[in-house]
């Protein structure tokens, strides 16, 4: 398949080096790229991505507003975030913003690539090591469950929270000895019980408790 891949990024040499990367790879090719967020979004409706890779720290509009509006018009649309920015408050707004992932730029050499693909055929939530460390590591573990979180079988629990450390659903299958459909079932499950639409909202209410 042809992953088709969109750039908002404001400095022109990363933006360029984004694009030539996405290019060299034979499987994605960068259908458009723009310099700010209000750019991308009277842009993207006539070239809409498979993945859109964004920055945080745009002029104008932040990528955080471009991502929330651009997901509220296009669900299906996958999102990374990348960005030099690794400090929790950016992190979590930007899952809930409707990012699938979070990427440091000094990791887009060795990451990105295999980062738009796990976001585009497999389904994960590819995080730079370091924002997922901090991720699962920011709340506490005994924290008090919601009454929706207490309603998830313990399975449930065991793959929302694989899911909420980037792994993808192959992943999460072989280390619980599980098929992949018998993933996907249970994160459909999963969808119904916490009353949310896709991944992202679910690993969210996950951390949030």
């Amino acid at each position: 398949m042809n992953i088709r891949v969109a750039v908002v990024e404001d400095d022109t040499v990363t933006r360029e080096s984004l694009v030539a990367l996405i290019n060299r790879a034979a499987d994605m090719s960068c259908i458009a790229s723009w310099g700010s967020a209000e750019d991308a979004i009277a842009g993207l409706p006539a070239q809409v991505p498979d993945v859109l890779l964004a920055d945080i720290n745009l002029p104008g509009a932040s990528g955080i507003t471009c991502v929330a509006t651009l997901k509220a018009a296009h669900p299906g649309m996958q999102v990374i975030m990348l960005t030099t920015y690794d400090d929790t408050d950016s992190i979590f707004d930007s899952l809930r913003s409707g990012a699938s992932g979070y990427l440091l730029k000094r990791s887009a050499a060795t990451e990105l690539l295999p980062a738009i693909r796990e976001v585009a055929i497999d389904g994960g939530s590819p995080m730079s090591a370091h924002i997922a460390r901090k991720v699962v590591t920011y709340f506490h573990p005994e924290r008090r469950a919601t009454p929706e979180m207490q309603s998830l079988t313990p399975r449930e629990q065991e793959i929302l929270a694989r899911l909420a450390k980037g792994l993808l659903y192959k992943e999460i299958a072989d280390q619980l000895g599980i098929s992949v459909s018998t993933v996907r079932a249970h994160l459909h499950a999963v969808y119904g019980k916490l009353h949310v639409q896709s991944r992202t909202e679910a690993v969210v209410k996950y951390l949030q408790g």
